[in-house]
């Protein structure tokens, strides 16, 4: 009987990977691509930020005693098993709060990391314009791919817990409320962004202030700014300063 010992033993390898080769990538590396005179997506700094991200939360799914009980046994039985269970059915069991609300959070986060690294989208505001919506769909793109091999990749609910494989633990309702709501969860902050938090900074000369505004009402691209080491209210191409 194998167990899950090395699916978790990897996971913890990746993080730390992720987390130092984060650290090693200058600031000016994810600088506005008009001081680079680049457009092309930086994949290196993308993917290094999921796998950080996926470290996090797979990380707290560790500290649930119903993941740690599922570390052992037939690993790829159990897997495939979860895989089935994962595509059958609308709901897996959670919450309204965890379907509804926390797993679009998790769309946007993975969204905004893909729009943080894209120089031709990172810098667009809320509008009706054919870029700024072109860059939002790829980070619905990029959000449904992250959310997919969370339920059901290589390192997943599916091979850490084995989700999906006991009776009413898994559902497709995860794979669309994430990137769905994930993408309307990213235009509501966007949005908020130019309508909100531009009025407010611009009432005010403490940049403490501004720091809240940009923090509280943007709280999942403040999120995605750490993941980047970055300050959490951060802005490309628009200092806290100005």
């Amino acid at each position: 009987m194998t167990t899950r010992v090395p699916a978790t033993v990897l996971l913890l390898m990746l993080v730390a990977v992720a987390a130092q080769a984060q650290k090693d990538v200058p600031p000016d590396s994810i600088a506005p691509a008009e001081d680079r005179g680049e457009n092309s997506f930086q994949w290196k700094p993308a993917l290094l930020q999921s796998l950080f991200f996926l470290g996090i939360e797979h990380g707290f799914r560790l500290t649930q005693a119903k993941t740690r009980a599922e570390l052992k046994g037939p690993f790829f039985a159990d897997y495939f098993r979860s895989v089935r269970g994962n595509t059958r059915g609308w709901s897996d069991g959670d919450s309204i709060f965890t379907s509804y609300v926390a797993h679009p959070m998790q769309g946007a986060v993975s969204g905004f990391i893909q729009i943080q690294n894209d120089p031709l989208g990172r810098g667009l505001q809320f509008g009706n314009t054919a870029p700024y919506w072109k860059s939002r769909l790829k980070a619905a793109a990029w959000s449904a791919a992250y959310s997919t091999q969370f339920e059901i990749g290589p390192v997943s609910e599916g091979t850490i817990g084995n989700v999906g494989k006991n009776k009413g633990t898994g559902g497709l309702v995860d794979f669309v409320t994430t990137p769905v709501g994930g993408f309307g969860w990213i235009l509501a902050e966007d949005a908020l962004d130019r309508y909100i938090i531009r009025k407010k900074e611009s009432g005010t000369s403490s940049l403490g202030w501004r720091r809240f505004y940009r923090m509280v009402f943007n709280p999942t691209r403040t999120f995605t700014n750490l993941l980047r080491i970055e300050k959490p209210w951060h802005r490309d191409g628009r200092p806290i300063s100005d």
